[in-house]
């Protein structure tokens, strides 16, 4: 079915050709047209351009296309959001509270909480529940104006529990409209069964862990925790090689806690994105500069940790390119509105609004191989957000409560 979407106030990010990523300056402009339309075609965008030309540029539209009248209104490409943990059981609320009488995410974490909390709850949670409180949290995300996510395991921490995580990734996968891409996250934490003993527990990883998801086909993604007081460069190296093995391109956490080598261990195994990156130094960006891995930053946990920010103007001003995504998990970042990730990037990280919508669209969608995505060009999936009118593109990001979005479209249909 086609859709003509009229009377666009501003048309933003609309290509010619969807770019697959930005990087350094070209961060700072986004396509605009505006008093536009936007023809669809089933789940594809099919053509736009200026209202004054619609009649001679889609003059045959048949008695079936469906007509909606922004009114003004803006329409922008829907959020990526390329780090998330939404596959979890129950909450984290009382280790809130901990970090209120101020406890470090790594005291909690040395007394046996965080991750491990976690990982205690999904064990006892049958697969069917996992999916039913995880599928409120994707609702959620659509509804707020993403269109695509990327989901890790990790808090399984035994075969049967990773497994279970993936499983239910897939079904989300295969019931919402929303594109979604799965993460093995094995090497999250050290699992409590091998506590004292985290060698083994690598080893049980490489020999056990990858070749069962790497049959069943459950990942896209291998990741690793390579942080301090976490998984170490050659224990991280050595389990993004054993998933290489089965077609699993990595993903890295790195450098959230310390300068801990992660950023120069996924990018010398060729990793798609490492994020995080709250604590990096040059070093990190020369090792950057000149690579395919795409820098992410994960403001929504330095604002819920009171953690540094990642130094995003660094990045972008050594042309680098730049993604933000939400990390949307239990324990340090619960929440998964990418409007706030952008908001946080522009009142912490100094991002201009342009820069922050580019990094949680293109270039999101690039940091989970999801190049479909993030823009408006022909050929790209109809993943739309629209909105009431608005003064600028700042504003979207200025009046960050406010209830701006009127509606998503995935895949060309309204939510």
């Amino acid at each position: 079915m086609n859709t003509l979407f009229v009377n666009i106030g501003c048309l933003v990010g609309a290509y010619a050709h969807a770019p697959r990523l930005l990087a350094g300056e070209e961060m700072g402009h986004v396509a605009i047209l505006r008093d536009a339309w936007l023809l669809t075609q089933d789940d594809k965008i099919l053509a736009w351009g200026k209202m004054a030309d619609l009649p001679e540029a889609v003059p045959n539209l048949s008695d079936s296309t469906q007509r909606v009248d922004v009114a003004g209104g803006w329409v922008l490409p829907a959020f990526c959001d390329s780090h998330t943990h939404i596959v979890y059981a129950g909450d984290r609320a009382a280790e809130f509270e901990d970090k209120i009488r101020g406890l470090s995410y790594e005291e909690i974490a040395r007394r046996g909480g965080g991750i491990l909390n976690s990982a205690d709850l999904l064990a006892s949670t049958p697969e069917d529940e996992l999916y039913r409180q995880s599928m409120l949290r994707v609702n959620e995300m659509m509804r707020k104006g993403t269109g695509a996510i990327e989901i890790k395991s990790g808090y399984g921490l035994t075969l049967e529990g990773e497994l279970k995580m993936l499983r239910v990734i897939r079904r989300i996968r295969e019931s919402v409209p929303a594109v979604v891409k799965a993460t093995f996250l094995g090497a999250h934490a050290v699992g409590r069964a091998y506590a004292g003993h985290q060698s083994r527990y690598v080893d049980y990883i490489i020999d056990e862990m990858i070749p069962e998801v790497g049959r069943q086909q459950l990942a896209d993604f291998v990741d690793v925790f390579c942080d301090r007081g976490f998984f170490t460069p050659d224990e991280t190296a050595r389990i993004l090689e054993a998933a290489a093995r089965w077609g699993m391109v990595p993903k890295i956490h790195a450098n959230e806690l310390d300068v801990s080598g992660g950023v120069q261990v996924g990018v010398a195994h060729g990793a798609l994105s490492v994020d995080h990156l709250e604590r990096t130094t040059e070093a990190e960006i020369e090792a950057l500069r000149g690579s395919a891995t795409i820098p992410t930053m994960l403001p929504g946990a330095s604002f819920f940790l009171g953690m540094p920010y990642g130094n995003a103007r660094g990045m972008i001003g050594a042309g680098l390119p730049l993604a933000l995504a939400s990390d949307y998990n239990p324990g340090s970042s619960p929440s998964g509105d990418m409007r706030m990730v952008g908001s946080l990037a522009c009142f912490r990280m100094k991002l201009l609004p342009e820069e922050a919508l580019n990094a949680t669209t293109v270039n999101s969608a690039a940091a989970m191989d999801a190049a479909f995505c993030g823009s408006i060009a022909p050929g790209s999936l109809a993943n739309l957000i629209v909105t009431a009118p608005l003064s600028s593109l700042a504003y979207l990001y200025y009046a960050y409560t406010s209830p701006l979005i009127s509606a998503v479209y995935l895949r060309g249909q309204k939510l």
